[in-house]
């Protein structure tokens, strides 16, 4: 087994909660709207929000080992989001359309299914992360 492989894993499955946090914790068919098309709306938290996220999703990219491509593809979406949530009314309404975190969160998943192949079952549903257990056992 590859070393990275679990790792590239859990950075999958936390790129999957990002991606529903930010852009779909509630859904309407197609559509979707997450904390970060509602804090769009509030200023100087909506641009905090979105690139707290945004380098949450490139340090889970960037410690999983994704491809030169991939980071510069997730940086663009994320860039391009963070940026539209500093401007008002025009820039808070493209935000709340744009899922760029969703479509950073995909591609980052879409490379670790490439290189690593998709998680278990078990992991994309959150069952058990191997790296949050070791984070917390050593925070207490």
């Amino acid at each position: 087994m590859d070393p990275i492989e679990p790792r590239a894993h859990t950075a999958w499955r936390r790129a999957e909660r990002i991606k529903q946090l930010s852009d779909r914790v509630v859904g309407f068919g197609p559509w979707g709207l997450g904390i970060d098309g509602v804090l769009a709306w509030v200023p100087i938290a909506g641009t905090v929000y979105s690139v707290g996220a945004a380098a949450l999703l490139l340090n889970e990219a960037v410690r999983a080992g994704a491809s030169r491509a991939t980071l510069v593809r997730m940086a663009a979406y994320l860039g391009l989001d963070s940026v539209s949530s500093g401007v008002p009314l025009v820039g808070w309404a493209l935000d709340t359309l744009f899922t760029g975190h969703a479509f950073a969160a995909r591609a980052l998943q879409k490379d670790i299914e490439r290189r690593h192949g998709r998680p278990p079952a078990e992991l994309r549903d959150g069952a058990h992360d191997p790296a949050g257990e070791r984070a917390s056992t050593t925070a207490t």
